[in-house]
């Protein structure tokens, strides 16, 4: 299922493609949604990277509720591309590629798809490795009560020059749908190959397993960040997306009042916290105040376990912008549950009996990640039928979190280990190392919907089975 370029066409397609950036016809732009090469520049150098761009020619889609995404996805690249729309759970097996036997759109090929928006901060991205060369992109839908004030979206990547195959390769793993990647250059490896993965030296709970050279907050760093002009004393909604491939993050919103009020496109009741945790693949809507005498006021993320960050700046007409470490004073902690536990949904699953299913998420030698002792290719789906309830109750017995996502579907958290509970509607949710957590989920369309780790090169290695819905 994992197809990845390889560097060389990769870097072909680099020098032969128009980047995202140039002028696209009218006729296009009315009509299709591209995904092409373009160049970014980071720490100074030009990398060569993919772009979602929409029919407005932004990054992405943005829509409003009532609405249908009902367009043409070309593929300008040299590649065949399995896309997903995450979080839109309105689109039929048919509609997103990324289900068994989904295969790919291939290189100069057009997608025609059609089917109602899903409201909420939601994004899309590629189902390869290619995500890691920001194959990725928002996919916004304005909710039809969305309070009125200014909005923007920060989209958050962990950015490597080492092409994502000889990242694999160096973490001591190898592609499970495509195998043969060559070692090559080390320079953006943590382990050894062979290694206990998820271990450090002393075999205690570790993130952060692949070393990046930046961390980007929409394509930039701290060195230049983006500055968003807002106005004094005003609230300002940031739907901020965890697009990075193998990393959490912390959003600290620094010193403005600031409210979570949906995660993962779905709401919440409202719930402030000096920082607020974010998983590969989650979302969260935040509320930020901005003070009556103005400034300037960056907010950060920051990577989990360590000290590196990213962000943006929030800033009043003429104010001064400092700049920016790129290194917190202190490293943040590991993800957990805690911030799960205090939230609570708006939209609630009635209570009804369902099935369970377990699933033990296990780490073993030579970076390779398990559900129930299998990889996937060798696991046994989980069988359901259309209208039932499910209960997955994901056991975490290795070292490093786990963000588990259920494609399809909008989930609720009801236990994290604490008695059972009416938390957040989520579609990716944080299970701790040693931790217990279980979502429920009414299992509303027939077809065959990936579970997964949301940490790309944990679901490369194995960590995948299937929902399969009759």
């Amino acid at each position: 299922m994992l197809i990845r370029p390889t560097r060389r066409r990769f870097l072909a397609s680099a020098a032969a493609l128009p980047l995202a950036g140039m002028a696209v016809p009218a006729w296009a732009q009315a009509a299709e949604m591209r995904i092409a090469t373009r160049q970014i520049e980071v720490l100074g150098r030009a990398a060569t990277v993919y772009g979602m761009t929409g029919p407005d020619g932004r990054s992405g889609f943005h829509g409003r509720a009532g609405e249908r995404f009902r367009l043409g996805v070309q593929n300008d690249t040299d590649t065949g591309i399995i896309t997903h729309w995450h979080g839109q759970v309105m689109a039929a097996e048919g509609q997103d590629r990324s289900y068994t036997g989904g295969g790919e759109l291939a290189a100069g090929a057009v997608d025609q798809v059609d089917f109602e928006l899903t409201p909420g901060t939601h994004w899309m991205h590629s189902h390869q490795l290619s995500e890691q060369l920001l194959m990725a992109a928002p996919m916004i839908c304005r909710e039809a009560d969305a309070e009125d004030i200014q909005e923007h979206v920060i989209m958050l990547h962990d950015f490597s020059f080492t092409a994502p195959e000889e990242i694999l390769a160096g973490l001591g793993g190898s592609d499970m749908h495509a195998h043969g990647a060559a070692a090559g250059d080390m320079a953006g490896m943590d382990h050894a190959g062979g290694a206990m993965a998820g271990m450090d030296m002393a075999g205690m709970v570790h993130a952060n397993d692949v070393k990046y050279d930046a961390f980007l907050a929409n394509d930039r760093t701290l060195a230049d960040p983006e500055v968003v002009q807002v106005e004094a004393g005003a609230r300002v909604r940031l739907r901020v997306i965890n697009g990075g491939t193998a990393t959490a993050f912390w959003i600290d919103p620094g010193v403005l009042q600031s409210v979570a009020i949906a995660v993962d496109g779905s709401a919440c009741a409202p719930l402030a916290a000096k920082a607020y945790p974010m998983a590969q693949g989650q979302r969260l809507d935040l509320v930020v105040t901005i003070p009556a005498e103005g400034g300037a006021f960056p907010i950060f993320a920051q990577v989990e376990a360590a000290r590196m960050r990213t962000g943006i700046v929030l800033a009043t007409a003429g104010a001064q912008v400092a700049r920016l470490s790129d290194m917190a004073e202190i490293e943040a902690p590991h993800l957990d549950t805690e911030f799960d536990a205090g939230l609570r949904a708006v939209e609630a699953l009635p209570e009804r009996a369902g099935q369970m299913a377990h699933l033990m998420l296990g780490e073993e030698a030579g970076y390779r990640f398990t559900i129930n002792g299998r990889v996937h290719g060798e696991d046994t789906p989980i069988a359901a039928k259309l209208g039932e309830r499910l209960e997955l109750m994901f056991m975490n017995t290795g070292m490093m979190m786990h963000p588990m996502h259920l494609h399809g579907h909008h989930f609720q958290v009801v236990d994290v280990g604490m008695g059972r509970f009416s938390g957040p509607r989520r579609d990716v949710v944080v299970v701790p190392p040693g931790g217990m957590v279980t979502v429920a989920v009414d299992l509303d369309k027939p077809g065959s919907w990936f579970l997964h780790c949301h940490h790309l090169y944990h679901m490369a290695t194995g960590m995948m089975t299937e929902v399969r819905v009759t």
